[in-house]
């Protein structure tokens, strides 16, 4: 089984550019109103939300809520300061949890929280 992860957002090159140049996602496929990026094993299809019918539950303002996107990448400290670099806002500095992991967090241009955290 793979996971597939699919934001349906407004502003579909922001989001684009945010993954490319942030997390150094790669475009897999595009369209005009959607498009698939990938990196290692992960899968992000990003989507038009003004695209999706009226009747679709993520046309409501839930969009994001209960949702932590989390990556693991090899190295923490390496990535952190790659993002820190491109000077994106980091909602929650680089910190050591009580659960053993590292971690830190920031949110993508059309909100959704992302949690970025070492592997062990």
């Amino acid at each position: 089984m793979n996971l597939r992860l699919e934001l349906f957002v407004s502003n579909v090159e922001e989001v684009k550019q945010f993954y490319i140049s942030i997390f150094d996602f790669e475009i897999v496929k595009e369209t005009n109103d959607y498009l698939s990026l990938e990196k290692d094993s992960v899968t992000l299809g990003i989507g038009n939300i003004n695209k999706l019918e009226s009747t679709h539950p993520l046309k409501g303002d839930t969009r994001g809520k209960g949702i932590e996107i989390v990556l693991e990448v090899e190295d923490i400290y390496k990535t952190y300061n790659d993002i820190r670099s491109k000077e994106y806002p980091i909602n929650t500095p680089l910190q050591n949890r009580d659960w053993g992991l590292t971690d830190f967090r920031l949110k993508d241009p059309e909100g959704y929280y992302i949690r970025v955290t070492s592997k062990e």
